[in-house]
């Protein structure tokens, strides 16, 4: 590779546009990387390739960058994994890359998960399936046949990662475990999505949401302080695992890039949800008390406070708070309490400067029931204005306040609006648009966002096996012989 890169510098002596292929061999001749047409060189005194191009290991496929397609669209990746790693593949597929779902005859399990476009149970019509397969083109094919298999691993050749979330070892028994696949492919990166990880002593144990909530330490401060510990209504564990398991990925198709040399990513789920506690590990090391479930309040080490206040439509975040804190947001809400004529349990308060706040009032000092009758205060003058109103109040005052939001205000939100973030989505097997959460990035290099909808059961079968040369008869006879 560096010998290939070295004589690039010492031909062009200036930018130019390039249109030939250069080829790098190993010592049976066989291709290693390929820079493809259309790759810009821009020479300085050290000498370096731009973003314009790529090296790639040998696929029969699109080897260039293409900014206007997506930053990962010379990619390609097959996607194995059920509900447990949809997430991961749809990172990928909204950054470019062509991730192929591969399902199983008659559609993936996951297409059964509630809730359903129009309340309508259907394999097509699954929201859940919507949301987490965006911009992947789909196959059907059976990993359990012997041709199916042949099929998978012709697919592999072709591609440069793939994606499973299958029990630990499955992949193994059915033949296709990182060994082989390495052999059809020798810089393939295999990324496994697991409960527990692919070795201890867990390692074999079923893990649905609630175990690696559980497990993971998220269900002990969930909740509420005089109640049994719960779970966030809508399952949050495999999320998690999907965006460490897309971002472990990249880095080893990055490692690829620099020594051509695969690798298997092993993503544990329960180890995903643990490093959602980081700041519950701080409370110990800066306060000597472990955090405990409130619910809409917090033990912050001394008096139980409030974070979360009922207001006229809905509810705000406000954290009555002492030190540097307090010196901010204080001041100027006793003074607009003043304004309002409601003082009330600040009323012996009303003249303090924001260094009175950050010198005066130690939290850790406070009594619950000095701390009841401030919130006391506070609910009442909340209670009589909208979430909007004590918003835009708050901005005007620079008090730290900030609206609950609904998923209708979150609709309505002019920032994500002005980032345009709402993505309109075509559906023309409903002959309509849906509007879809987009994603949580932009880049000023490369395009990246939702492409297209999920994929209907095998919907790209004959475009994805056409690549690998095979007919439109062949299709239908692989069909007809419940191989695809």
């Amino acid at each position: 590779m560096d010998s290939c890169r070295d004589t690039c510098m010492h031909i062009l002596s200036r930018r130019d546009a390039v249109k030939s292929t250069w080829i790098v061999l190993d010592k049976d001749g066989q291709i290693l990387y390929s820079l493809v047409q259309n790759f810009t060189v821009e020479c300085s005194a050290r000498g370096r390739i731009s973003p314009g191009w790529r090296a790639h290991s040998s696929g029969g496929r699109r080897m260039s960058i293409e900014p206007d397609k997506g930053m990962l669209n010379s990619f390609r990746v097959l996607d194995l994994a059920d509900e447990k790693g949809l997430y991961c593949g749809k990172i990928l597929a909204d950054l470019g890359a062509d991730v192929i779902k591969v399902e199983r005859p008659g559609g993936d399990p996951a297409r059964r998960l509630g809730p359903f476009y129009d309340n309508h149970p259907h394999p097509e019509k699954s929201l859940y399936w919507w949301a987490y397969n965006t911009s992947k083109r789909g196959i059907t094919l059976n990993l359990h046949s012997a041709d199916g298999r042949k099929l998978f691993l012709e697919l592999v050749k072709t591609a440069d990662a793939v994606v499973e979330s299958f029990a630990p070892g499955y992949m193994n028994d059915l033949g296709l475990g990182y060994g082989a696949l390495s052999e059809t492919r020798r810089d393939i990166v295999l990324t496994s999505i697991t409960p527990f990880g692919l070795t201890g002593p867990y390692r074999d144990w079923k893990g649905p949401d609630l175990v690696g909530w559980a497990l993971g330490g998220q269900v002990f401060v969930t909740g509420d302080e005089d109640r049994p510990p719960c779970r966030i209504s809508f399952p949050q564990a495999y999320l998690h695992a999907g965006s460490h398991a897309a971002s472990a990925t990249l880095a080893a198709l990055y490692h690829r890039e620099f020594t051509g040399e695969g690798q298997h990513v092993d993503v544990s789920m329960q180890e995903a949800v643990v490093w959602t506690l980081m700041s519950v590990v701080q409370f110990w090391d800066m306060m000597q008390f472990n955090m405990f479930r409130g619910g809409s309040t917090r033990r912050m080490g001394g008096p139980i406070a409030r974070i979360a206040f009922p207001c006229k439509d809905g509810h705000v975040a406000f954290l009555i708070a002492g030190g540097q804190l307090a010196s901010i947001s204080m001041p100027a809400l006793i003074g607009w309490l003043a304004e309002e004529g409601m003082l009330g349990a600040f009323a012996d308060r009303a003249g303090w400067t924001p260094e009175d706040w950050a010198t005066k009032v130690d939290f850790w000092s406070l009594t619950q029931e000095e701390l009841d009758a401030q919130e006391g205060t506070l609910k009442e003058f909340f209670m009589r204005k909208t979430k909007a109103e004590l918003y835009e109040g708050a901005l005007k005052r620079r008090i730290i306040l900030y609206p609950a939001s609904t998923t209708k205000d979150l609709a309505e939100n002019l920032q994500l609006q002005a980032r345009q973030f709402w993505a309109d989505v075509p559906h023309p097997e409903l002959g309509r648009t849906v509007i879809y959460p987009g994603i949580p990035y932009k880049s000023t290099g490369a395009s990246c966002g939702i492409s297209r909808r999920a994929p209907l059961i095998g919907e790209h079968n004959r475009e994805v096996y056409a690549e690998l040369g095979l007919s439109g008869e062949q299709v239908r006879t692989l069909a007809e012989a419940s191989v695809i």
